[in-house]
């Protein structure tokens, strides 16, 4: 079994700094106290790392070359939300040690330094993320982390789709997971996995759809290590899950290089890193999710027909909400409660007329239109009751006001989709994604107002909290 980097007291860190004999030595006393480093000598390797692995822990030196350090501290951090950046400097003051803390940056290390002073600060944030760690296993375990952690359900249709889930947890089999954006396939199969013997073991999700077919590949498989040193940090997806779970989100999108690996992951147990021929065994259980028609993509050729056979050991299909009204108005009062909590609003409920609207709508985004109709509606409420008023205006089922051929300015259209995508997903940058354009340019768009409520979609909150940590909300 692979051992986990994750574990109590060994952190990942990645160390930045020009000067060789500062990397060297930082790596080898971190090293040596078994935690697992990489080290890069510029910032530009080091953000390239930073995009594809997640790292505890940061030492940043200030002065890289032409590069000042205290400029990336918010790059870095956005790449590891949870990491602790430490600034590395020969130029301590106050105002350097302020200016840092301001940008995020947790403490900082004067030159020269001694291993026991990089074992004191390597120390203080190892017991931090322990702690962090301890405190999201009790809310998880409490259920606190999201409303819909427990899949609560009034649904006979999504009933059946649990209990097919928990029939099917206790095995290995592959499981292909199909439905709608915005159903929960993400959470589904997360259940899955804590419902499973392999629930105590890593649980990855990877993204299908990429542009670059190599990059996936050394995600999904890692590369081999060019020094013995580096060999952890050069693992994939597929060996970090040994003994868990690995999500493949949109598997349609597979590129057509990787379907053959993937078939031999599935059906051999064993794949191939990245840039070797060297056949590694895999114990891992493959859940994959797909919103698109897969048989379809056979048709087309763009899937490969013995890899949706080997997909589809176990198919679950997950309802659309339209298919399931019983669940729309439990999800409201447990969004209600979640994000009333998270606001501090006292709202004790929903005007008759406000789920009345809640029942007629068609929901198109699913759950996660749901969830973000809600988080609005509480930010907006004032009073004790939710009601019409505090709802989005086209929530509704009137017919669309513009479609495509009407005689209508093309910006309408436009505004039209851009407004619809924006709700049906869970962050601007996605939805800028899909549509193709710039994010900038649909906030653009949305501040300039118009039919069907746009202006109003300005105030609404398009992510959700906890969305960003998530990567399996979908």
């Amino acid at each position: 079994m692979a051992e986990d980097p994750a574990a109590p007291g060994r952190l990942r860190i990645l160390i930045i700094d020009d000067e060789a004999n500062i990397r060297l030595q930082l790596a080898l006393c971190l090293e040596a106290d078994g935690h697992h480093v990489v080290a890069h000598g510029n910032i530009h390797d080091a953000m390239a790392e930073a995009s594809w692995q997640v790292f505890d822990l940061i030492y940043l030196d200030l002065r890289l070359g032409m590069d000042n350090g205290l400029d990336y501290i918010p790059r870095l951090l956005a790449e590891s939300a949870w990491a602790k950046v430490i600034v590395i400097t020969a130029y301590a003051s106050v105002d350097t040690a302020v200016e840092a803390m301001k940008r995020g940056a947790s403490d900082y290390l004067a030159k020269p330094f001694t291993p026991a002073q990089v074992r004191l600060v390597t120390q203080k944030v190892a017991e931090r993320r322990l702690l962090e760690r301890k405190v999201e296993a009790m809310q998880a375990a409490l259920g606190g982390i999201d409303p819909e952690a427990d899949l609560p359900t009034a649904s006979p249709a999504m009933a059946r789709t649990l209990e097919l889930a928990r029939q099917v947890a206790s095995s290995s089999a592959t499981v292909l997971i199909r439905g709608e954006l915005g159903t929960g396939k993400g959470r589904l199969a997360r259940a899955i996995h804590a419902w499973s013997n392999r629930s105590g073991m890593p649980l990855g999700s990877v993204l299908c759809q990429t542009a670059s077919a190599d990059f996936l590949d050394a995600s999904l498989f890692g590369v081999s290590a060019r020094e013995p040193r580096d060999a952890d940090n050069a693992r994939g997806w597929v060996p970090f899950c040994d003994g868990g779970t690995l999500l493949l989100d949109e598997v349609g999108e597979l590129p057509p290089s990787l379907q053959p690996k993937l078939l031999r992951l599935l059906r051999d147990r064993e794949y191939e890193r990245h840039d070797d021929f060297k056949a590694l065994p895999a114990n891992v259980r493959v859940l994959a999710t797909t919103s698109t028609d897969l048989q379809s993509a056979v048709k087309r050729g763009r899937l490969r027909a013995d890899l949706l056979l080997a997909l589809e050991v176990v198919r679950i299909d997950v309802p659309p909400l339209r298919q399931r009204p019983e669940d729309v108005r439990l999800m409201a009062a447990r969004y209600l409660a979640w994000f009333g909590r998270e606001n501090h609003r006292t709202i004790q409920g929903f005007s008759e007329a406000a789920l009345e609207l809640l029942d007629k709508h068609s929901w198109p985004g699913n759950v996660r239109e749901l969830r973000n109709v809600i988080e609005r509606s509480v930010l907006l409420c004032k009073s004790d009751l939710i009601g019409v008023e505090h709802l989005p205006l086209n929530l509704s089922n009137a017919p669309s006001p513009y479609a495509v051929g009407d005689m209508v300015a093309l910006e309408a259209i436009e505004n039209l989709h851009i407004r619809k995508v924006v709700a049906s997903t869970k962050s601007i940058a996605t939805a800028a994604s899909i549509l193709g354009i710039h994010p900038g340019t649909i906030l653009r768009r949305l501040r300039r107002g118009g039919t069907g409520g746009a202006a109003e979609q300005e105030q609404a909150p398009v992510k959700s909290p906890g969305a960003a940590h998530d990567p399996l909300a979908d």
